[in-house]
């Protein structure tokens, strides 16, 4: 049976992406946050005041990581946590407006990443290859999903 390194290649893409990521956070003057908590405000830029369980789910993170994550992200104005009114139980995260200004140029290096990652692939190369991380992305969450 032939050796397979996928798991391996996304690893690596993923440490050396976010490196990338942070300089280029760093050369816009965004010093106070990072690619992985950044994986956090660009869920609720989508879908503000979200619950706890609702950015584990959205984001993939534990909740543990989720949860000193969302303290630093506190700490640095980037988020507020509150009470759900309706439900005492659950813990509302919602953006400031220091996030929400930080929405274009986090945008501006994410659209630099994405030139940088798919550069002299064609696009039925990058829909490819984008199917086929879907489609395991999909076979990791319904394994995650069966398991005891």
């Amino acid at each position: 049976m032939k050796s397979r390194e996928g798991g391996f290649l996304i690893s690596k893409v993923k440490q050396v992406s976010s490196r990338i990521f942070d300089k280029k956070l760093k050369s816009y003057a965004v010093t106070d946050l990072n690619s992985a908590q950044g994986r956090i405000i660009f869920v609720l830029w989508k879908h503000d005041d979200r619950s706890i369980s609702d950015l584990v789910t959205d984001t993939a993170l534990s909740k543990a990581t989720l949860s000193s994550m969302l303290v630093r992200l506190e700490r640095a104005g980037h988020v507020k946590r509150t009470i759900d009114k309706n439900d005492k139980r659950k813990t509302i995260v919602s953006l400031t407006e220091k996030s929400k200004l930080l929405k274009r140029t986090y945008a501006d290096v994410s659209n630099e990443m994405i030139d940088l990652f798919y550069q002299g692939l064609s696009e039925e190369q990058i829909d490819a290859f984008e199917r086929t991380l879907q489609h395991i992305l999909s076979n990791l969450i319904k394994f995650e999903e069966d398991e005891p």
